[in-house]
Order: structure tokens, then C-alpha cells, then sequence
């Protein structure tokens, strides 16, 4: 069976030969493994099944100049939306410097310089890239964008969630540009022949949602419709993914009513994975499952291998088991190995 194989009988709940897996590393991660291994990517190490697409960046960003005066020494824009990041010193996190920060009327967004989503030359490539994956058997993921957590890095959280209830003319505006560049990103991809779409927004915390559900679906539900819409017109069959950090489970039939068929990363530390996978394991499929704060940074390496056969006898053949989060330097190499070695053990399916 071919790693694309694998991970569409996954998504639709058959019964691939084995579980397919993921992986991310934060850069420092990385070089721990090529010292370790003498392999430079974690996909070649942990033999993941999937690959991304990826749009060309912009031939020149627009000037920012006057939207980010008070940037820091240090500070890098990181967004063809003009978010730049000043680096910290904890790991890979920034602080991030919002170019709308002193906006207040909704002609200001309308003026700001706002990206090239529109041009054909930041995407002409994908069907070729596509292609290629395809022949080399990956699952092609082709990634479409956030909407709330792009929006709230040009304002600034604070300001965004205010003006959801005290500006909404501003917010709309806002939303409505972001969703319309999300749009074009998803027809390319389903143009391209991606086999899954990703969006997403992080909307959640520990224990509940960021703002009520009842706002999530005023507000982001009908645009994350848009997108998704967007690229099934085209590729009918198309997979979506989306990823939200958190307690999602308040919003979890909103998404499958707008077409979500794979939910990541699923924290154990969040949500009682027993009940999503009783409620929504006939009409979904889970990316990761492997909780981040707390077996794999703080778990033995046997530890760690009981909780990925836990989570493989819970929720396969539904399962592209992962980490729920992107892996820090916290989480000891010997449970990186056990994460690996637990997967080859208890994934064969048959």
C-alpha cells in the first residue's frame, strides 16, 4: 500500500495495512535528530506519508514602512500581511507586532496594502508539484489559510475580539478580505489535484472556546464554508482538515456540517478523547492524539509507547496519529524514538 493509500483509507475509515503518522519539530528539534541520525528532515526519519503544497511568495511585499513604526531591533515581517515577529528568547515563540494596531475606522483596512493573492505566478507551479508527490505515492495536503488568526495579528488580539461586538463594519472588512484570498488559495489547490484541504484557526483554550460558539458561527463558520466550498466545486472529493489547539468540541458538528472530514490535532489534555471518538468517529477522522503537554515531554519512553497503542486501539483505522503539537526541545529524544518505535510495533492494521 502506497503512503497515499494508506493515509485515504485512514480518512475514511477503512482499513489501511498500518496507521499513517506525522510529525513536526521545531528547528533546534531538528538538529538534535540530524546529530543523533545523520537524517536532515523529519519526514525522511519518521517515514511520514504526507507532503505539503506550496504558493510562490510575493515578487515584492508592499511597503509596511508606515504601518509598523514601532518595531523593535531584531523584528522580521513574517506575513505578506505585514505581521512581523520579534524572536524571543523561549524556543521558537515571537511577539508579534501588529501593523493595524492603531486602526479604528473600517476606511483605514480598506486602504491598507492589503497582499497579491490574485496572480497566477504564485501558484502555476502546484499542478507540476502535485504531479510529482503523486508519482512518489504521498498524500497531497494543500493548505488554504487562517481567517480569526490572521485577522487578530494585524489588529492585535485584544483590539480584534473589542471590535467583534463594537466595530463589526470594521471586522467585516477584515474577514472578508482575508476569506476572499483563502478562496483563491483553496481553488488552486483543488485545481492542483491536492487530495486534502487544510484550514484553520486556533479558537480554543484548555477547557473552552476562545469566544462563544454562537460568535464562531456568526462570524467564521459561513467563511470557512466559503473556502471549503470553494475548493469542493472544483475537486468534489476533496478532504478537509482543520486545526484548532483546544477544546474544540462545541463546534465540532458546525464543522462537519460545513464539510470537515479530519480533525487535528484532537488534545487529550483538552478534550476526553473516549467521548469525540463515541460522538463523531463514524463521520470523522483524528490527526494526532498524542498529547504534547504531557506524555511526551514528561512521560517515559515506555510511557510514551503505551499511550500511542492506547490511541491506535481507540481510534484506528480512523487515525493519522501525530503529536498535538509541533515537538519542543522539552520532549526528550528517547521519547521521539519511542513515539517511532511504538507506531512499527502497534500500527500494523492487518
Amino acid at each position: 500500500m502506497t503512503p497515499r493509500e494508506r493515509v485515504r483509507q485512514a480518512i475514511k475509515r477503512a482499513k489501511p495495512d498500518r496507521v499513517p503518522k506525522d510529525i513536526g519539530l521545531t528547528p533546534a528539534v531538528i538538529e538534535t535528530m540530524k546529530c543523533k541520525t545523520g537524517i536532515e528532515t523529519p519526514e525522511e526519519f519518521f517515514n511520514t506519508e504526507s507532503r505539503n503544497l506550496h504558493i510562490a511568495p510575493m515578487k515584492e511585499l508592499p511597503d509596511f514602512s508606515e504601518y509598523l513604526k514601532k518595531m523593535p531591533p531584531g523584528t522580521k515581517i513574517v506575513s505578506d500581511y505585514g505581521i512581523a515577529h520579534l524572536p524571543g528568547e523561549f524556543y521558537h515563540f515571537a511577539r508579534s507586532i501588529f501593523p493595524m494596531a492603531d486602526f479604528t475606522d473600517v476606511q483605514q483596512v480598506k486602504e491598507y496594502p492589503w497582499p497579491d493573492y490574485q496572480s497566477d505566478y504564485r501558484y502555476v507551479h502546484l499542478a507540476d508539484e502535485a504531479k510529482k508527490l503523486a508519482e512518489q505515492g504521498y498524500w497531497i495536503i494543500g493548505w488554504a489559510g487562517h481567517i480569526f488568526e490572521t485577522a487578530w495579528q494585524l489588529t492585535g488580539y485584544e483590539k480584534f475580539m473589542e471590535y467583534l461586538f463594537t466595530k463589526p463594519d470594521f471586522v467585516a472588512e477584515i474577514l472578508d478580505r482575508i476569506t476572499a484570498n483563502n478562496i483563491i488559495q483553496a481553488r488552486w489547490m483543488a485545481k492542483a489535484g491536492a487530495d486534502m484541504l487544510s484550514i484553520g484557526d486556533d479558537v480554543a483554550m484548555q477547557d473552552r472556546m476562545m469566544m462563544s460558539p454562537a460568535t464562531w458561527r456568526e462570524w467564521f463558520k459561513p467563511r470557512h464554508a466559503a473556502v471549503i466550498k470553494a475548493a469542493k466545486e472544483i475537486k468534489p472529493d476533496i478532504e478537509v482538515w482543520y486545526h484548532s489547539d483546544g477544546n474544540v468540541e462545541p463546534i465540532i458538528e458546525d464543522l462537519i456540517e460545513i464539510g470537515l472530514t479530519v480533525l487535528n490535532p484532537v488534545q487529550p489534555e483538552c478534550m476526553d478523547v473516549y467521548y469525540i471518538k463515541r460522538k463523531y468517529g463514524d463521520r470523522l477522522a483524528f490527526w494526532g492524539t498524542i498529547g504534547t503537554q504531557t506524555v511526551m515531554p514528561f512521560g517515559t519512553p515506555n510511557d510514551v509507547k503505551q499511550k500511542v497503542k492506547e490511541m491506535i486501539e481507540l481510534f484506528a483505522p480512523g487515525l493519522i496519529i501525530a503529536p498535538t503539537h509541533v515537538i519542543e526541545p522539552d520532549v526528550p529524544w528517547e521519547n521521539l524514538v519511542a513515539f517511532k518505535e511504538a507506531i512499527e510495533e502497534y500500527g500494523r492494521l492487518h
